[in-house]
């Protein structure tokens, strides 16, 4: 190979360099030619020279000319030297059009990558969301309310998608962040090179969101898989995630480790329909529980309180309702015995609206005695049940409600298509049958004796596209609140939805409850990162073998009619073993945003509860 070639081939690698290397280049070609032409003049034009100031002076012109051609037009000398000014001047007008044109597609260059989201993120203390879809919404503004008293937070979305398109979509969706900034990032969660781009040893937490396809939990898994075997520095964050299929929860959980949390979103579904279908607007009251926006639950150390037992602990707040008791050893106990001792290092649960708000009562508030009512709840008896549709959960939800449900009962799956399977297995409390449906047609659902169901749940088809599934949802919800309304009210009707914006538009069909499952599990997300010492306690309140939240008739704890106040209510609660939480007015039950529910009411403030409204606890049964 020749000399000429590797000097071309070395030329060509410095050019590829990118733009660094080009201005390089053009400067030492701008060098180059102000140093010729200073040269020639100094050896070719004395007196010129000297008229210039000398050899440096003479540079300097040179170095003018290059930059701006404007200058030569005073230039006075001999045919010699005003020659060699143009050679300069012409020479600098290519050189510094190049040195431009290169400048402006370097930066140009650069605005794209920057617009790429490929640059690393050096932040402290920030949430990291690996993964988009519709949840991603939810959970930033959730961020965006539980920050808000911060100076300075911050949120890192990472996902395989344009990070224009997503700020785009954020800043429509969530117009205010107030000081927190929303951050995103282009990469794939599943590749070990870009979860380095979002600072994961740096984050507060890090929060795993499924992807909108139907192996999502496989992404999930294996994103758990690479922050599980990633080396971590001393301070690791927790990682909480959530999965949609029950069956990949086991695996999830190995993937993830001892600092994972993972939520089974299908499980939570599904005992938000059969709980629901047994107290009407139980979704209400934990959709308040998992938002920053309304009452949480926090934990407090009380030395005040050490020593005192739990039932002395729920009259001892004027602020905050104690739900529970953390002990030392972590352990979270919910409405606990009422002669729970609070201990030495232990924490209360308390239910509130702001932590800053909590404040502990300087005398115990006023009982109303005589509007106290000590009788039990009545007893239950068998019910029917109406399923309308079908989907992956049903199965789930008739073996959830033969738990529950009083020997007798019974249940009908009302859809296209019988599910041999689930309508055929022996149950213990429940019988099954099955009646061919089009739960779209007003026909075919006149057809099922309605009237004689006390309640019916709409099942969201997953056949089709989530948009179009609430769509038939809420033609469905029409028929069927039409027809009661012909009938005299006869049955409740609660329904799965897959977005919440849809949840208004629904209430004109007058739906007892909604389900909105993908938002519960962001909300759960959310405040497990905040808290991770918070799963024990929702894992608690969502399993049916511990205590639960109930919506129980008012008249067994308050005389109908009579004024008292909350405190009552509490100490009426605390008499049978519960802790009463709110309260929910009937009458205000189809009302947005709350629905009636009124969770942490102030304690001394007059109360008159209806024969309708409910009282809101948690309880064992």
């Amino acid at each position: 190979m020749s000399w000429r070639d590797r000097l071309r081939y070395w030329f060509d690698g410095t050019m590829d360099r990118g733009t660094p290397a080009l201005i390089g280049w053009l400067g030492l070609a701008s060098a180059a030619l102000v140093a010729l032409v200073t040269v020639f003049v100094v050896v070719l034009t004395d007196g010129d020279t000297e008229a210039s100031g000398g050899w440096l002076g003479v540079a300097w012109m040179s170095l003018l000319r290059t930059l701006d051609p404007g200058t030569m037009g005073g230039d006075e000398g001999s045919p010699v030297f005003l020659g060699l000014m143009l050679t300069v001047t012409i020479g600098g007008i290519f050189i510094v059009s190049a040195l431009i044109g290169v400048l402006t597609t370097g930066l140009e260059n650069k605005i794209t990558q920057l617009r790429k989201g490929r640059s690393r993120l050096i932040e402290r203390d920030h949430t990291i969301v690996l993964g988009w879809s519709e949840q991603v919404f939810t959970v930033v503004e959730e961020l965006v309310t539980a920050n808000q008293s911060e100076r300075r937070s911050c949120v890192v979305i990472l996902a395989d998608q344009d990070k224009v398109d997503m700020e785009d979509q954020i800043r429509a969706r969530i117009p205010e962040t107030g000081h927190t900034r929303v951050i995103c990032r282009s990469g794939s969660p599943l590749k070990r090179a870009d979860l380095e781009l979002v600072s994961p040893d740096t984050a507060k937490s890090i929060m795993v969101l499924p992807p909108q396809h139907e192996d999502a939990d496989i992404d999930v898994i294996k994103t758990l898989l690479l922050l599980n075997n990633r080396p971590w520095g001393p301070a690791r964050p927790h990682v909480v995630a959530a999965v949609r299929t029950s069956g990949n929860l086991a695996a999830a959980r190995l993937a993830g480790g001892d600092a994972a949390l993972i939520v089974d979103g299908d499980d939570i579904a599904i005992r938000l329909v059969v709980q629901s279908h047994r107290e009407a607007g139980l979704s209400t009251v934990c959709t308040e529980l998992l938002s920053f926006a309304g009452n949480e639950f926090y934990m407090r150390s009380e030395p005040r309180l050490t020593g005192a037992t739990y039932g002395d602990a729920l009259s001892a707040y004027e602020l905050g309702i104690p739900v529970g008791i953390r002990k030392r050893d972590g352990r979270a106990l919910v409405n606990p015995p009422m002669d729970t001792r609070v201990e030495k290092g232990d924490q209360l649960i308390l239910l509130a609206e702001d932590d800053l708000l909590i404040r502990l009562a300087g005398a115990r508030p006023p009982v109303v005695e005589a509007a106290v009512v000590s009788a039990v709840d009545q007893r239950r008896t068998p019910d029917r049940t109406l399923l309308v549709g079908w989907n992956s959960r049903g199965e789930r939800i008739i073996d959830l409600l033969d738990r529950l449900a009083e020997p007798g009962s019974t249940l009908d799956v009302a859809a296209p298509q019988r599910p041999t399977e689930s309508v055929d297995a022996d149950r213990v409390n429940l019988t099954v049958g099955y009646k061919p449906c089009e739960p779209t047609s007003r026909r075919s659902l006149e057809t099922l004796g309605l009237g004689t169901y006390k309640h019916i749940v709409v099942l969201s088809n997953e056949s089709v596209e989530p948009g179009h599934a609430d769509d038939r949802s809420l033609v469905t919800l029409l028929h069927l609140r039409d027809i009661e309304v012909r009938l005299g009210d006869p049955y409740s009707i609660i329904t799965e939805m897959n977005d919440d914006r849809n949840r208004e538009v629904a209430q004109v069909t007058k739906a007892d409850d909604f389900i909105v499952s993908s938002k519960l599990i962001s909300l759960l997300l959310t405040q497990l990162s905040e808290n991770p010492h918070l799963h024990e306690v929702f894992a608690d309140l969502f399993d049916p073998s511990g205590s639960e939240i109930y919506l129980k008739p008012a008249p067994c704890y308050l005389a109908p009619g009579k004024e008292a106040n909350f405190a009552t209510v509490i100490e009426a609660a605390r008499g049978r073993g519960e802790t009463a939480i709110g309260y929910r007015i009937q009458r205000a039950g189809k009302e947005a945003p709350g629905y009636g529910v009124v969770l942490n009411p102030p304690k001394t403030l007059p109360l008159t509860l209806d024969p309708e409204d409910k009282v809101i606890v948690v309880a064992e049964s």
